[in-house]
């Protein structure tokens, strides 16, 4: 039997299948302080409890961070910031962006990732040593996320494979068993499903249990997607994009992860313990765009908070 059957698919009222309904439900979705500046009201575009994280580029002031960060807290939404290790001079600048993200924005989440500079500004280089400090415990966060990789990363394993990548993730397990605060792995976004099923299968075997909220491009000009996937070191499933940009039919159109996500949300629906929890975009072709294929491809679970509000 045919894992995916377009023909007798089932639709609800508002054209979304059900499958998909349900991956999409409780997605999370990324920012910057200068892409929420475009933004005029968040309500009228994310569902309530839509998780926002906060992307930490170097060179960001801390205050425009934490001014996002109250900006979307006081829209009601729960915000996750980056915390990148290398870009962190000391313990003591880590427990300052703490206590204000904590102090005047509410936060009680964080990304703790290494980062996406090569070299150090002090004493972090991952975000291990930003768990070791104990800091994010002390002041009581109830989640932290860390970064996955479904297709490796070079800047941790420079050599190609798997080994470091697999090693990082062992010892955030065995952190998560004594941490209070829950965790999960934010993945780097990827195209192709077949690789990112493989990749949540094989942790499972090997014991790695941290729910996965797996990373998923928004829609883009496909230019656009693939200048980020060759930045961002995405590697077997750019050529799916490779292989769509040599189709001059599809050239110029925008892409939509469409079917990424339809084989993945069937996938899940065939597969309930498969260990996917939430879909979390990357909204490289804009929040609004995003937001909006969300609400017409997720029905009633991404519906924007403006108009639950309004029904």
């Amino acid at each position: 039997m045919a894992l995916l059957n377009f023909r007798k698919r089932e639709t609800s009222d508002t054209g979304a299948s059900p499958e998909m309904e349900a991956f999409l439900k409780g997605y999370s979705i990324e920012v910057m302080p200068r892409t929420a500046e475009k933004v005029e009201d968040f309500r009228a575009l994310l569902a309530p409890g839509t998780r926002v994280y906060i992307a930490h580029i170097e060179g960001t002031p801390i205050e425009d961070m934490v001014a996002t960060a109250k900006r979307l807290t006081d829209d009601g939404y729960p915000v996750m910031p980056h915390f990148p290790a290398r870009i962190i001079k000391d313990e003591a600048t880590l427990a300052d962006w703490i206590a204000r993200y904590q102090g005047e924005a509410g936060v009680d989440q964080a990304l703790l990732l290494a980062g996406g500079v090569a070299d150090p500004h002090g004493d972090f280089h991952c975000s291990m040593q930003l768990m070791e400090t104990g800091l994010f415990d002390k002041a009581g966060f109830k989640r932290l996320h860390v970064a996955g990789h479904p297709e490796g990363n070079k800047d941790i394993d420079p050599n190609g494979g798997m080994k470091n990548v697999e090693d990082a993730l062992r010892w955030k397990q065995a952190f998560s068993e004594r941490t209070d605060a829950k965790m999960a792995l934010a993945t780097q976004f990827a195209f192709d499903a077949d690789p990112i099923i493989k990749w949540v299968d094989d942790l499972s075997a090997a014991g790695i249990t941290l729910p996965v909220h797996i990373g998923i491009a928004g829609p883009a000009k496909l230019q656009t997607l693939i200048k980020f996937a060759i930045a961002c070191g995405v590697g077997p499933s750019l050529k799916v994009l490779q292989k769509r940009a040599m189709d001059v039919s599809k050239l110029l159109l925008p892409y939509e992860p469409t079917d990424v996500l339809t084989k993945l949300a069937a996938h899940k629906a065939a597969n309930p313990d498969f260990n996917i929890e939430q879909v979390h975009f990357f909204p490289l072709g804009g929040i609004k765009t995003n937001a909006n294929w969300a609400i017409e491809n997720g029905g009633a679970g991404t519906a924007p908070a403006a108009t639950a509000a309004a029904s």
